[in-house]
């Protein structure tokens, strides 16, 4: 009798199961020559890719022209993928840094981040900005988020990271040490102490 597992292999076709998954295999078909397969990750992180490099860039011509630069440098790095991370953590860090080159040579600053957080409920401070019912409570909010974005900015390149990472990305711990290249719990202690800096200018608003 066969086993359930071989059964359900039988069925699935051995088809990659998770994004990650299909990530690697499209990347496992770039590294012997499938130009196409890039194409096709192209296309899925395109919005995302480009969401990210205007928290930096402004212009959207020249934030496209680094959303170009970054997939080129992704699919000429695509050899030395191995697998050890998911694809858009490698792709984050290889955008990011592309962005940042970016402005260095240009010699600018990043541009205002806009909050779109993916689990406010996580802290009580990201709570508040949902209180959207009466007027106050629109005033309330935008206040709180524009002091928010004033937080994110004024903390060390470490902790800002940490925590853009986490709550607009919504990225797990591990993906965030990955591309941050340090241990988990140094992650945790950075994303815990940019809350702490965050609720101490919000806690007068309050």
């Amino acid at each position: 009798m066969r086993s359930m597992e071989s059964r359900k292999t039988e069925i699935t076709g051995n088809r990659p199961t998770s994004a990650k998954a299909a990530d690697l295999a499209l990347i496992r078909r770039v590294q012997h020559g499938d130009r196409s397969a890039f194409d096709l990750l192209v296309i899925k992180y395109q919005h995302r890719i480009l969401k990210l490099v205007m928290r930096y860039v402004r212009d959207p011509s020249e934030a496209l022209d680094v959303v170009q630069e970054a997939f080129i440098k992704a699919y000429r790095a695509a050899p030395s993928f191995r697998g050890d991370s998911a694809f858009y953590t490698w792709l984050y860090r290889i955008t990011t840094n592309t962005a940042k080159n970016y402005l260095i040579t240009a010699g600018r600053r990043p541009v205002c981040y806009g909050l779109d957080l993916q689990d406010p409920k996580q802290n009580e401070v990201f709570a508040k900005l949902k209180d959207t019912d009466t007027p106050e409570g629109l005033t309330l909010s935008e206040e709180i988020r524009q002091t928010v974005n004033s937080a994110i900015q004024d903390l060390p390149e470490d902790l800002q990271t940490a925590i853009l990472l986490r709550e607009i990305e919504g990225m797990s711990y591990e993906d965030i040490a990955q591309v941050m290249e340090c241990p988990m719990g140094t992650v945790r202690s950075r994303i815990f102490r940019a809350r702490e800096a965050i609720d101490k200018r919000i806690n007068p608003l309050l």
